[in-house]
């Protein structure tokens, strides 16, 4: 098997800034909306032939230590903003009241994201653009990892307080823990990246 490294796999990402993801999936016999229906999958597919990866979804994550994540990008008065939150992994109540953040699944899964923006003309486009390729390559002592850090010990602080009920999507000023699942009734809940962070982690992007 072909072994790509995080870094060759964003350098060979960066190669396609500015081309369109859906005629590649076209060139790589990969269905987007052809059937009628949606492929939901269809951006990060066409992802990870572009790093260099095999198409494998029993494989996590799609490398050594990273996986790659597609952000879907619009114009919002003339500015490129996220079009929405960012899942970052699903919380395990007794996980999260054992492990501080540098030990947590959160922190492990924001470190190795290779973050992709992507371009949204609205649902079914016939075009979508890469924008930008970023990674969250902090020190552990930067001050938005801080931030985030604080938001997840109040999290966490809340959980064992108050319980896994308590926990709200108004939590947190980067990333957040609300409900994941069909319907509103759900009761999983997941770590979720705000806007403002995925803003921010492509604005530090070099």
């Amino acid at each position: 098997m072909k072994i790509v490294t995080r870094t060759v796999a964003i350098n060979n990402l960066k190669k396609h800034i500015g081309q369109d993801l859906r005629k590649l999936a076209l060139q790589h016999g990969i269905t987007t909306y052809e059937t009628g229906k949606q492929n939901k999958g269809w951006k990060g597919l066409v992802l990870e032939i572009l790093a260099g990866l095999e198409n494998n979804v029993s494989k996590a994550p799609n490398g050594l230590s990273y996986e790659l994540k597609s952000v879907s990008f619009h114009n919002v008065k003339n500015e490129l903003t996220p079009k929405e939150t960012m899942a970052i992994t699903m919380i395990n109540p007794e996980e999260l009241k054992k492990h501080s953040f540098f030990e947590s699944h959160c922190w492990a899964k924001l470190k190795s994201m290779v973050f992709c923006a992507v371009m949204w003309h609205g649902q079914n486009s016939e075009n979508a653009e890469l924008l930008k390729v970023a990674s969250l390559d902090f020190a552990e002592d930067d001050e938005l990892i801080k931030e985030i850090k604080a938001d997840y010990d109040f999290i966490r602080a809340k959980l064992i307080k108050e319980g896994f009920g308590a926990l709200t999507g108004k939590d947190g000023k980067w990333i957040q823990a609300r409900t994941k699942g069909a319907g509103h009734g759900s009761t999983s809940r997941a770590f979720y990246a705000r806007i403002s962070l995925v803003k921010k982690i492509f604005e530090t992007a070099s």
